[in-house]
């Protein structure tokens, strides 16, 4: 199928097509481009990335919310980015399982992709498959990220809200998280809150933002018994009212970080197709004091050490005796 005639399906909120479009995104890049110019700039979708250190339950609460966004009319669309099995490349924990009960939803559409090694927490196609979903007619998408902690605050570029999710019995963490996760949330939400410690935490969490300009909502949620949930999502409907209404702010932010992040992928995506022979030439002439590891990593990716003339020779700098 061309690129137009996807597009248009797409466009018309057609799910197969959807789906070979996040195929698309995945693995084709190039053809993938072209798609992406066919279906113009983001303009629906309220992208809500969901993040926190793992075993926090963010799946279960995830599934939590497609219900209360279906009980308001909502279409809701979900990107659950899983880590990578070393085996197939393919998302190692499927996130689908844990949102069985939607499946049969028209109004609901969930993909798991793997993260294939992406620093973040998101996955390379995360960006496109946004703008897929929201050119297919989504109201809400939910981003839920791979889980990787502190380091896992990429979602904050390319969402217009960012739900972060910790859990009684961290203790320490954070302490340890409030540079990264502690930073990026729009809202904090304290899982299985029937857990010793709840309190506790949300009273942590509220004392790193004391003094600060911003005071984020810090809710008590279960989403084993939908404690809370409601109260997070009302909270959460604060931003998206404000999205709906037209907030340049909240545009710009998504679509900056899209840029950014399409930019970055597409740099990264240069070295999965590096040659094993010629990474494995440049390191015999390292070992071989012929190319400094800088002078290799220049030649392997010129693009990223500057022009040609600003760039070293790459001949080592390991001093040969002087000559008599």
């Amino acid at each position: 199928m061309l690129s137009s005639s996807l597009a248009t399906a797409i466009k018309k909120g057609d799910r197969t097509a959807l789906s070979k479009g996040i195929t698309l995104v995945e693995n084709e890049p190039v053809r993938a481009a072209a798609l992406l110019r066919d279906l113009g700039p983001p303009a629906r979708s309220f992208v809500i990335g969901i993040t926190g250190p793992p075993g926090t339950g963010k799946s279960s609460l995830v599934d939590r919310l497609i219900a209360s966004y279906r009980k308001l009319g909502l279409k809701v669309g979900v990107i659950a980015v899983d880590p990578t099995s070393p085996l197939t490349g393919g998302a190692l924990l499927g996130d689908r399982v844990r949102m069985t009960a939607h499946t049969g939803d028209r109004g609901v559409f969930i993909r798991s992709m793997a993260s294939r090694g992406w620093s973040g927490g998101l996955s390379r196609a995360a960006t496109g498959a946004i703008r897929l979903m929201d050119a297919a007619g989504f109201d809400v998408v939910l981003l839920e990220t791979v889980g990787i902690g502190q380091s896992d605050i990429e979602v904050v570029g390319v969402s217009h809200a960012v739900l972060v999710v910790l859990m009684p019995g961290l203790g320490d963490d954070i302490q340890v998280s409030k540079a990264g996760l502690m930073e990026v949330g729009d809202f904090y939400a304290v899982n299985k809150a029937d857990l010793d410690g709840a309190d506790a935490m949300v009273v942590s969490i509220l004392s790193l933002f004391r003094g600060m300009p911003r005071s984020p909502p810090v809710l008590k949620v279960s989403a084993l018994t939908g404690e809370g949930v409601e109260k997070l999502l009302a909270a959460i409907e604060t931003t998206r009212a404000r999205f709906t209404g037209g907030a340049k702010d909240l545009r710009l932010r998504s679509v900056r970080g899209m840029i950014v992040e399409t930019a970055r992928n597409a740099a990264m995506a240069r070295f999965t197709t590096v040659s094993e022979e010629a990474a494995d030439s440049l390191a015999q002439k390292v070992i071989e004091g012929e190319l400094t590891i800088e002078g290799a990593a220049a030649r392997l990716a010129p693009s990223s050490f500057g022009p040609p003339g600003a760039r070293t020779s790459g001949r080592s700098a390991r001093r040969r005796p002087s000559q008599a």
